[in-house]
């Protein structure tokens, strides 16, 4: 058995001699502590906005808040854990008090990882960390290797996606103690499970921040985002800013044990500095923690493929991966037809484009995006191994930002969704499942927040929603808007939820046995290819026929896929060994034959 903790210069330390509590609030005059309830204890002042005390009577367990200039009362920025959410105390947790058992867990290679995206609140009935680690098994066994968990960073309301995080340290108190997260995590890997998790660098949510108030110098005029004000991560006090962001990834991934984080929306996160935030985030976590791996996803709607570079030895400098938006659109133009928002940028050859994107990672490489008013995005990414990009159908956006939060198997024809999901699981990119893909499950999964003691905020988010898709032709008669579902109300969190009977019913048993089966082949035949040294890919696209071959030392992976509408004939070359192929393709001679939406994977063969 071991502890872990991670020591920063921000919150609480826990020691011999009581408990250190420290604050960095540039615009406060005085700050005191408020230690369970009792008197305050004014903190000392060490310059540059810090303001610290030690307690003797505090302990684990111990509520506390901070006052600021006699006046307002404020929960711990860096608080580890907040009982009665981001308006009440914050809890001292001493990390030293959890004892783990997976000092020997060194983590596995990305190269092994199946993704399995999930929300814990909405996984199971229950909605907990404890229930979440009663279903790993489940996961395991249909070959999962790496559960990720929707953000944690606790916020207001007993329900949310997580990316209305306020207090990044804390994890969400509906789901459970800190403890029954690291319990989660530690079964995780007893059953060789990586977990990783999605975290917010690029704004705080609405309600529950309190920096503005006492630390102006966290954000900055400088920079927008879609959420207000930029956090300053290059002007006066951006050291500070810099260094929370970074403990905070040094903290999830020490002291809770994390493989792995995925960082949201970087493309919102503006730095004119160097190095950049990114940068400096990266290097720091892979030189503090050398001998265990871990795994950091980018989330980068401009397409940088610099960020995602290798080093002599095929290792990641920066990031490991990047979710592929561009496979995504790509394959939900095909399948379902919609060309509206961002999907009318693969609205032209959406096959050439997907080809594309299965070969080279990115679809756009620089290339002019109608969709961001002619501006060019994107970077050259042909030279990074397919292991850079992690590869899905479904994730909680593309299903939670449709305005019923439909899933693929709801508005696509199963068939044609049957061989998407072939490819996803079989081709070299990483693959993603959003929970509840393996067997379609029949549950929306809808846009949900909980802001019930803020009336004006819970109607701004309403009637935002609402006028969010008014642009959309099916919704602009205000009765059908109305018909969207209210993100505020109980109901769209409970809707939301998995029905895990579902998993082994006669409606969804095939999904079910099909993607297992998948996976399965995966382990055997793709796994070992990747790796092997990449040496490139090279892709043929013509009339709806995409032909992509994979480069692996001295061997190649071959894919096949007919999304037209006829009967196609492609040469199969010599020695070509079968894989996976689609339900109803032949072969005559070294001709293969494939009708309409079928597809073949190829293993090695000769040139």
């Amino acid at each position: 058995m071991t502890t872990r903790g991670h020591d920063m210069p921000f919150g609480t330390k826990v020691s011999d001699f009581g408990v250190t509590f420290a604050l960095w609030a540039p615009n406060a005059r005085t700050a005191d502590v408020i230690v369970d309830n009792g008197i305050p204890r004014p903190m000392s002042s060490f310059g540059d906005g810090w303001h610290k005390a030690t307690v003797m009577e505090a302990h684990d367990g111990s509520g506390y808040r901070f006052c600021i200039d006699g006046a307002l009362l404020i929960p711990d920025p860096a608080s580890r854990f907040q009982p009665d959410g981001p308006f009440g105390d914050s809890r001292v947790v001493d990390p030293h008090g959890f004892f783990w058992l997976d000092d020997r867990w060194p983590g596995r290679p990305w190269n092994e990882a199946v993704i399995y995206e999930a929300h814990v609140g909405a996984f199971t009935p229950e909605g907990t960390y404890a229930a979440l680690t009663d279903r790993l098994q489940d996961l395991r066994e249909l070959g999962i290797t790496a559960l990720e968990l929707m953000p944690l960073a606790d916020c207001q309301g007993a329900r949310n996606w997580g990316y209305d995080g306020v207090l990044p340290f804390a994890p969400n108190e509906s789901y459970g103690q800190p403890s029954d997260l690291k319990r989660l995590i530690a079964r995780a890997h007893a059953l060789k499970l990586m977990v990783l998790l999605d975290v917010v660098y690029n704004h705080f949510g609405p309600s529950g921040n309190f920096l503005h108030n006492y630390a102006k110098r966290f954000f900055t005029d400088r920079h927008t985002t879609p959420w207000g004000a930029g956090l300053n991560f290059d002007g006066a006090g951006s050291h500070v800013v810099r260094e929370f962001f970074i403990h905070n990834a040094l903290y999830w991934l020490e002291e809770f044990h994390f493989d792995g984080l995925r960082l949201d929306a970087v493309h919102a996160i503006a730095d004119d500095s160097e190095p950049h935030i990114l940068a400096e985030l990266a290097e720091r976590v892979r030189a503090a923690i050398p001998d265990r791996q871990v795994h950091l996803i980018l989330e980068n709607d401009n397409n940088e493929a610099h960020w995602l570079e290798r080093d002599e030895r095929g290792r990641p400098r920066f990031y490991t991966a990047q979710w592929n938006d561009d496979l995504h659109h790509c394959w939900h133009v095909l399948l379902t037809g919609e060309t509206q928002g961002y999907y009318k940028d693969y609205a032209e050859n959406p096959s050439r484009l997907l080809g594309r994107s299965l070969a080279e990672g990115f679809a756009y490489q620089s290339e002019v995006s109608a969709h961001r008013a002619g501006r060019k995005r994107g970077e050259p990414s042909r030279q990074l191994p397919p292991t850079a990009f992690i590869a899905f159908l479904q994730n909680h956006d593309q299903i939670g930002n449709r305005a019923f939060g439909e899933r693929l198997s709801k508005i696509a024809d199963p068939s044609r969704v049957s061989l998407a999901r072939a490819v996803l699981l079989l081709s070299p990119q990483i693959p993603m499942l959003f929970m509840g893909d393996e067997w379609q499950a029949s549950s929306p999964f809808l846009y949900f927040v909980d802001f019930a003691d803020d009336p004006t905020l819970s109607d701004a988010v309403r009637e935002g929603r609402r006028s969010e898709f008014g642009r959309f032709e099916a919704f602009a008669i205000a009765e059908l808007a109305a018909r969207i579902p209210d993100p505020t109300l109980v109901d769209a969190f409970a809707r939301s939820k998995l029905d895990w009977s579902e998993c082994r019913s006669p409606t969804h048993a095939h999904a079910y046995d099909e993607c297992k089966e998948l996976l399965s082949l995966r382990v055997k035949e793709i796994v070992p290819l990747l790796g092997k040294r990449f040496d490139g890919a090279s892709g043929d696209q013509r009339n709806d026929i995409i032909d992509v071959i994979w480069h692996f030392e001295s061997e190649r992976l071959r894919l096949i896929l007919n999304l037209s509408q006829r009967t196609a004939n492609v040469s199969a070359g010599e020695d070509a060994r079968t894989i996976w192929q689609s339900e109803g393709v032949e072969a005559d001679g070294k001709t293969i034959i494939l009708p309409p939406w079928t597809g073949r994977l190829l293993g090695s063969w000769k040139m």
